[in-house]
């Protein structure tokens, strides 16, 4: 006799997934305070081009606020059409989670306040990748701050090697960054040396 029941025995039975298929709600990788983390965080349908002088005015004055909260860091950024790539410094997983609820929360803020807006502005959970290696550092760092000139290229657009993307945080490798500034200077050896003898 065959048993015929609620759940997994028929083809496509059970509970149906969202089409909505982002970052899966796993528990996040254990950090060291030593590690650098790329995070890349997108925001959701309707919302407004971020890559305008009109949105980097509300968006650095966020960054400035949680540049350096709760043992987290907000080193590099850079601003496209739809995401942001951020390098950032965190004392551990809890740090980082803290530092970057706080960040997405001031993002939203100032975002739906220049769109006249209220609602979530950010589509789904941040995408976080631990940097162990000077190498690996290294690549991220020019990933983030070349980002643009990157997707400039595949469009087949030209970008002198001297670009310094103003919707990125580039221009503060030539100095330390002031009180001022939207980010914070580096902590971490990766991003104080060790990217940079990665050659």
């Amino acid at each position: 006799m065959q048993f015929r029941g609620h759940g997994g025995l028929r083809a496509g039975a059970g509970r149906r997934r969202s089409k909505k298929s982002g970052m899966p709600h796993l528990r996040r990788a254990e950090l060291a305070a030593r590690h650098p983390v790329h995070v890349t965080l997108r925001v959701g349908k309707g919302c407004w081009n971020l890559r305008s002088h009109r949105a980097l005015r509300v968006l650095e004055p966020a960054f400035h606020a949680a540049r350096d909260r709760f043992g987290f860091r907000l080193v590099h950024f850079s601003v496209q059409g739809n995401h942001l790539h951020l390098i950032v410094e965190a004392e551990n997983r809890e740090s980082l989670a803290r530092g970057m609820k706080g960040l997405e929360v001031r993002l939203a803020r100032a975002l739906n306040r220049m769109m006249q807006r209220k609602g979530r502005v950010f589509g789904d959970r941040y995408h976080a990748h631990i940097l162990k290696t000077p190498r690996e550092t290294a690549r991220a760092v020019r990933y983030v701050l070349m980002n643009f000139a990157h997707h400039a290229r595949s469009w087949g657009e030209r970008v002198a090697a001297t670009f310094i993307d103003p919707f990125s945080s580039m221009h503060y490798l030539a100095a330390a960054p002031g009180p001022a500034a939207p980010v914070a200077g580096p902590a971490t050896w990766l991003l104080r040396v060790g990217w940079l003898a990665a050659g």
